[in-house]
């Protein structure tokens, strides 16, 4: 088993719409919960770069068009090894894909299209979690979204999470 690399504090999100909605997956690997495309900058180079080669190894498809919308840091835990600085600073996009979508094994479980409606469910689900109304096998048997996405999800204007849920969900970052 190869050991984790260093977390460098960057990382890319991808947002894929499609008539069938927004491109979604439950993720293999930590941290817990339903999300969009995402990844370490590192070894990528640019984050443009990172967020295409992202899309690439997550879902299979190539993107045609990439749309910035959002840099912001965060301070959500990696589960790779770090410096002792908690956090990231995020590159958050909209990509235009093309392709079949052919999923990781290694990172993405029950890959899917949702509506805007669904997402707002999902974002339910992290605020009970980080309310303490389900419990963490409960929260991993039936996930909501990560608990990082709310807040971009929410800032993004796709889905609404009053003030007092996006703190609580903080805290879990």
């Amino acid at each position: 088993m190869t050991a984790l690399v260093s977390c460098d504090h960057t990382s890319v999100g991808v947002l894929i719409f499609s008539t069938a909605g927004l491109l979604v997956f439950e993720r293999a690997t930590p941290p817990t919960g339903i999300a969009p495309v995402a990844g370490h900058i590192d070894q990528h180079g640019s984050p443009e770069q990172a967020a295409i080669a992202e899309v690439a190894e997550e879902v299979g498809l190539t993107v045609t068009h990439l749309h910035p919308l959002l840099t912001v840091w965060r301070p959500n835990q990696c589960r790779r090894p770090g410096d002792g600085e908690i956090g990231h600073r995020w590159w958050i996009y909209q990509a235009q894909a093309t392709g079949p979508l052919r999923p990781s094994s290694r990172e993405v479980r029950a890959p899917r299209w949702i509506y805007p409606d669904q997402l707002q469910q999902y974002a339910h689900r992290t605020a009970a979690y980080a309310a303490g109304n389900i419990s963490e096998p409960e929260f991993a048997a039936q996930p909501g979204l990560t608990p990082v996405w709310v807040r971009f999800l929410h800032d993004l204007r796709l889905l609404t999470t009053p003030g007092d849920a996006l703190a609580q969900i903080d805290e879990i970052i």
